[in-house]
């Protein structure tokens, strides 16, 4: 990568050239971001793996950019008009705005009024207009009044606009215009007929709504643009056209030279015609696209952090598991999953209205708890969730069986998707709906991770968000979780596995199957053997796979296999077997790590350095430690069934289900989340809600307001 672009992402990312330059040469090589984040610190600098996912951004961006210059370089040679002045300011060039004013004038064009004008034989006339070459412009005209340019009048016309399109498409003028726009205010007005239009009515505030561009919240801007899109905003910027153009005009001349006297009428009226039909609705597009690219990134970072604490949700564990998915007229399906997720039976009871079968309800669900031995119980929490909960309240449950609420965010999507045909081919939707539930509590990550993110209802404006941004961030995301954990060899599923590093879709496969016709792996190194799995791949993937019961027992912990020999070697001098030292603590603290700094191995180009040494002692004190949290019981208020229970002052226990830049929505028990606005959260000022709150926090909340017409609640956090 060029030195122009290491420079400029360091100081972007406020980091190293050399943590630049080295990440970049380790992405060409073919690593990945939870490789080189997790085994190469001693080159990134202890970079983490958000930071290496932004750099790779960056590093694609350049590579993009460094494309597009060759062709534009093309382009304006083949014009005759590339200068070396003109080719250092493309090559040295770093901003993707920038390069496109550079290009435009030779950019291919479609018919415009000054090309009409050029075809006609004007393009002198524009040229005399400018260079101080004519003191009489009316009698310079007439030279070119003929067929196609009836008049003197007419041919000034053709000039001024050849003169306008050559304003707009200096880069000079481009660029003080646009930071002269970027200060300016955004306004909306409501459009024809959007105050009568019920679908309009979530847009009223923006109705009559003027705040400067650059202090614009992310959420306010997302929802402008939805709504002009939607037809029901006009938007646009207050700048002033008077002032604008005088200051076009000035820059123009400054770069092109000031036109003489008796031509500066014409070439300030052109400038002028620049301003209000080309500059304008191109630069305010502009500048307005660029606040919503920085909204889009903001809500993207929202979107991944919630993610990430959704697919870090704290597992219960592999037990046997009765899954419920609530409902009242059709009934709550449920399903028994076995301690490794499989599905031993299925039912449906109906407990509640219209059918009110409760007693044999009651007899089904105490019979599958005792015949099963089950060990947890899942209820979603979608409709009937709380009715279903209060119902299983009456079952005598197995001794340490507990009842947990479960998001249902996404299981419809599912339960009808080829995924889930996949795995359940004679099951209905209902039935796998209701499997998804319980596998989310037994393990969260493998389950949610077959579905795709954007349907988990943890984002916002997350279809009007650059959806090649999200979906970057949102894989980047789902990858870091699943390599953050690891992932168990012998048991995940293919969905699971596509997500380790090296991996992806056609490997995943290739891994069960071979873990089918071999019987499981024993090892990591026999993943060598796995059809088209080589060294490459193997060297990224390997340490974030587990192998359990393996004969040598760092398989089973996040040591790679390029450093066993270091941990061989820590062994040896300690005077016990490396199974002695893995998970033994004492043994490990009194190791010093920087005795063996710069050690080479066998097949170790380079010695392994001070940050791989204190990750080896982490993990050979505490192998294969799930980094999430262990999952905690959770009640709802027993007296609060109904948005009409609600009164401002009561205090109640709440669930996170969803954090945005202007707050945080909290389940409460009721069919309507209720909303802490961020100046709700207890912090001076308005706190970032990602910094004071986590997705499926368990919190204590109080109510400030209840709007019973539009279901809304408004909440306070208390603790």
């Amino acid at each position: 990568m060029k030195e122009i672009y290491i420079n400029h992402i360091a100081q972007l990312l406020q980091l190293k050239a050399w943590q630049v330059e080295n990440c970049a040469d380790m992405f060409a090589e073919g690593n990945t971001i939870p490789f080189i984040s997790r085994y190469r610190k001693e080159k990134t600098g202890g970079m983490d793996d958000a930071t290496v996912a932004e750099l790779r951004h960056w590093v694609d961006v350049f590579d993009e950019m460094e494309t597009r210059k060759s062709t534009i370089l093309k382009v304006i040679g083949e014009a005759g008009a590339l200068t070396d002045e003109l080719r250092k300011k493309i090559e040295d060039c770093v901003s993707a705005t920038e390069l496109e004013d550079l290009y435009l004038p030779w950019k291919p064009k479609r018919r415009t009024r000054a090309t009409v004008a050029k075809s006609l034989g004007l393009e002198p006339l524009a040229q005399a207009l400018m260079d101080k070459r004519t003191a009489d412009p009316m009698k310079a005209a007439r030279a070119f009044v003929k067929e196609g340019v009836p008049s003197v009048e007419d041919a000034l016309a053709g000039a001024r606009d050849i003169i306008a399109e050559k304003v707009c498409e200096t880069a000079i003028v481009r660029e003080n215009q646009r930071a002269s726009f970027r200060q300016r205010r955004l306004l909306s007005h409501a459009s024809k007929g959007a105050e009568d239009n019920p679908d309009a009515a979530k847009y009223r505030s923006y109705f009559n709504y003027s705040m400067p561009l650059a202090k614009i919240a992310a959420h306010n801007l997302l929802a402008i643009l939805r709504a002009q899109n939607e037809g029901f905003l006009s938007v646009g910027l207050d700048t002033d056209s008077e002032k604008c153009s005088a200051k076009a005009y000035y820059d123009f001349c400054k770069e092109n030279g000031f036109p003489s006297e008796a031509c500066a009428s014409q070439v300030r009226e052109a400038v002028k015609d620049s301003f209000d039909r080309l500059i304008e609705p191109s630069i305010s597009g502009e500048v307005i696209r660029e606040a919503k690219a920085r909204a889009d990134m903001e809500s993207v970072a929202i979107f991944g952090e919630n993610l990430r604490q959704l697919l870090l949700s704290p597992p219960v564990g592999q037990k046997c598991t009765m899954a419920v998915d609530p409902g009242f007229r059709n009934g709550c399906k449920i399903a028994v999953l076995d301690s490794g997720g499989n599905l031993l039976c299925h039912t449906i009871i109906f407990p509640h209205p219209p059918q009110n079968d409760k007693v044999k309800a009651l007899m089904t669900v105490q019979e599958l708890l005792d015949r099963y031995g089950v060990q947890a119980v899942a209820v979603g929490n979608g409709t009937a969730s709380r009715e279903t909960v209060e119902f299983l309240k009456k079952v005598e449950l197995p001794e340490g069986c507990r009842v947990w609420t479960v998001s249902e965010d996404g299981a419809s999507i599912y339960s009808a998707s080829e995924v889930a045909r996949e795995e359940f081919p004679d099951e209905d939707v209902t039935v796998r709906g209701a499997v998804s539930i319980g596998r989310r509590l037994m393990d969260p990550l493998a389950e949610l991770v077959k579905i795709d993110p954007k349907n988990l209802g943890v984002g916002q404006y997350q279809h009007d968000v650059d959806q090649a941004l999200l979906k970057e961030k949102l894989d980047n995301t789902v990858e870091a979780c699943v390599n953050a954990v690891g992932v168990n060899l012998n048991t995940a599923s293919p969905y699971l596995l596509r997500y380790v590093a090296g991996i992806g879709p056609s490997l995943s496969k290739a891994i069960v199957d071979y873990r089918a016709s071999a019987g499981g792996f024993h090892s990591r190194s026999e993943l060598l053997k796995v059809p088209r799995l080589g060294p490459a791949a193997y060297e990224q993937c390997a340490g974030f796979l587990r192998v359990k019961g393996a004969d040598n027992p760092l398989d089973d912990s996040a040591v790679h296999p390029e450093s066993y020999f270091v941990v061989d070697r820590m062994a040896k001098d300690l005077g016990v077997s490396v199974g002695e030292l893995v998970g033994n603590r004492e043994l490990c603290s009194k190791i010093d790590a920087a005795r063996y700094v710069g050690l080479k191995g066998a097949r170790s180009l380079e010695g392994v350095g001070l940050p791989t040494l204190n990750d080896i002692l982490k993990e050979l004190a505490k192998p294969g430690l799930d980094p999430r949290e262990t999952a905690s019981e959770f009640s709802f208020a027993d007296d609060i069934h109904d948005i009409g229970d609600l009164r401002p002052g009561m205090e109640l226990p709440g669930i996170v289900t969803n954090i945005t830049a202007f707050g945080a929505f909290v389940d409460i028990g009721l069919h309507e989340n209720g909303l802490i606005h961020v100046s709700q959260l207890g912090a001076k000022g308005h706190a970032d809600p990602s910094r004071v709150l986590k997705l499926h926090q368990q919190i204590k909340v109080g109510v400030i307001s209840v709007d019973l017409e539009r279901g809304r609640i408004a909440l306070k956090l208390i603790r």
